[in-house]
């Protein structure tokens, strides 16, 4: 049984993921932060006896090396870092930016999935499939940006695309490979209702683009169809 884990599996993509990878007959660890207000991931659980249950806080690393050394016997084929925050809002703009929450977004969406594949390498390295999918944004595109606005949600998901493709060169050598992965606009809390995809058309489009990456593929920026996107 091949085995993947999902981080941020609560809600919207996190939670779509989980439900389609344990449908094919995948073990899943879901990994959110508060387990007991999840209540859609539970009922998943109760249905599929594959998948279980791991709180963890990606803001506080020392709890990912706690989950990561509680599952040290664990393979892991896909390491999948889905969790992220927006932080911008009409509020915060130029001459009004929170600081602090810039460097919350930065942590949680491009330090912790770094954190993440440092701690479970290891697991992932026995794998057979020895993959790593960063779940980013094509508004980390430089290229694409040309509207301005939301500096602290861009520039946390610029960061996260510049260091999966260092990441990618560095792992090569290893057989690891990595994926980022551009999910599209998704109707979620963060996407809005107003989005054009839908989770699980989303989702079906990253698992049918991760089940045909190869190694040679490690490192380009690609949406949930498998096309190329500008850095």
């Amino acid at each position: 049984m091949a085995t993947v884990l999902v981080t941020g599996s609560n809600r919207g993509i996190g939670l779509e993921f989980c439900r389609q990878y344990a449908d094919a007959g995948w073990k899943v660890l879901a990994c959110c932060r508060r387990p007991e207000q999840a209540s859609d991931l539970q009922g998943l659980a109760i249905h599929h006896p594959s998948v279980s249950i791991h709180q963890l806080d990606l803001g506080n690393f020392d709890q990912i090396d706690a989950l990561a050394h509680a599952q040290a016997s664990e393979t892991i084929d896909v390491l999948i870092n889905n969790a992220g925050i927006y932080g911008d809002s009409g509020r915060n703009v130029l001459g009004a930016l929170d600081y602090e929450l810039w460097a919350r977004v930065l942590k949680i969406n491009a330090e912790a999935p770094v954190k993440m594949t440092e701690a479970f390498l290891p697991h992932v390295s026995r794998s057979e499939r020895k993959l790593v999918v960063a779940i980013t944004s094509l508004m980390g595109s430089m290229a694409d940006n040309s509207s301005g606005g939301a500096i602290m949600y861009r520039t946390s998901k610029a960061a996260l695309n510049a260091a999966m493709k260092s990441l990618a060169i560095d792992l090569k050598p290893r057989g690891v490979g990595v994926m980022i992965l551009h999910p599209g606009w998704v109707k979620t809390d963060m996407g809005g209702s107003n989005a054009p995809t839908s989770p699980a058309e989303s989702v079906a489009g990253m698992r049918r683009t991760i089940e045909g990456f190869a190694l040679r593929d490690s490192g380009r920026f690609l949406d949930f169809r498998g096309r190329e996107l500008p850095w």
